[in-house]
């Protein structure tokens, strides 16, 4: 079901690329120059607390988005205009209103109709152009070889255990709270000790202690990591070691350009969540792999919360048709290339 996302994300960046590469008015280029992120505007606010003390982040939150995961190639601009955010919005808002009536491309099987997406209407409230926030152009600075391994996992179809771990049905990977194009919902449980993520894809819970105890051995290998917390003031930090070297950064197709590149055992995570107001956690990652990328990168994305959100049971492997056709099919092709060159 992941893969039937890919087209009408594809044609939505494609949109957002055509919408912010427009050269902006002169009077729009002079309201950017002025104009500071909502989110950089400081506040007073103190959080809440548990019972034992702890800055409160629980509930229901969520980070559907339109904002693209890296800047669109050609735009060199952080920041939107309110006028430019207001636009690629209506224009989202348009898109979805009508693709249903879009006919698929020759070749194309189809999709599920829009209902069904749970993408977001809105850019982020920074009104960044991309969730990449490090480095400045919003690109992630993978490695030539890791983009080639890319390729050769979003192509390979020789056996199941080289292709997504998402379409397997084992983890979202190390990515997992890059919105996609559905269930994009987390829910935040604190103990006393203990932090707990129940994230709504592929219903992963995270426990991440508090405690100080070190971080597992280094022969313990995770598909998830071994994650540790600790807190800064009112920001909760959490590092992720003891990854494996089996799983992907990113395996939705909103990560465009990033879905399907490796990570390697050396791979490690530092999140940072921040509670700004009573309905906002910033949320940000930083990604170190230095066998993957050339240096470390850092995403930022808003958790607004919705306390009427319904989270639902992620069945994944039940009725999951997905890779036995798509390896069926991978050797129908096979033999049927092998008996034509039999025949010549």
């Amino acid at each position: 079901m992941r893969n039937r996302f890919l087209t009408s994300l594809n044609t939505l960046f494609a949109v957002i690329a055509v919408i912010w590469l427009v050269p902006v008015s002169v009077a729009g280029q002079a309201s950017l120059a002025k104009a500071a992120p909502a989110a950089t505007v400081k506040k007073t606010w103190t959080p809440p607390r548990t019972p034992d003390g702890q800055p409160d982040l629980q509930g229901m939150w969520t980070n559907a988005t339109i904002t693209p995961f890296e800047r669109p190639s050609g735009m060199t601009k952080p920041f939107l205009t309110e006028e430019e955010a207001a636009a690629l919005e209506q224009q989202s808002a348009e898109r979805h209103l009508n693709a249903d009536s879009v006919a698929p491309k020759p070749g194309d099987v189809g999709n599920y109709n829009d209902f069904w997406f749970d993408a977001g209407t809105k850019v982020v409230s920074t009104r960044r152009t991309s969730l990449v926030v490090d480095p400045p152009d919003g690109r992630v600075p993978v490695t030539a070889a890791a983009e080639k391994r890319r390729d050769d996992n979003l192509t390979n179809v020789d056996s199941y255990e080289l292709m997504s771990p998402w379409d397997r049905c084992i983890t979202r990977g190390p990515g997992r709270m890059f919105p996609a194009g559905y269930n994009n919902a987390y829910k935040i449980i604190q103990t006393p000790g203990y932090v707990v993520i129940l994230h709504e894809m592929i219903h992963e819970a995270r426990i991440i202690p508090l405690d100080g105890r070190p971080h597992a051995d280094k022969s313990v290998r995770l598909w998830t990591g071994d994650p540790r917390g600790r807190w800064e003031g009112n920001t909760l930090i959490v590092e992720t070691t003891n990854f494996n070297d089996k799983g992907w950064i990113a395996t939705n197709g909103a990560s465009a350009r990033i879905r399907g590149v490796p990570h390697s055992d050396a791979l490690r995570l530092v999140e940072r969540f921040t509670r700004v107001d009573a309905d906002t956690i910033n949320y940000e990652v930083t990604i170190e792999d230095p066998n993957v990328f050339t240096r470390p990168w850092t995403v930022a994305i808003p958790l607004m919360r919705d306390d009427g959100y319904q989270m639902f049971e992620y069945a994944c492997h039940e009725g999951n048709k997905a890779i036995g056709h798509i390896l069926g099919a991978a050797r129908t092709a096979e033999r049927i290339a092998a008996d034509g060159a039999k025949k010549k």
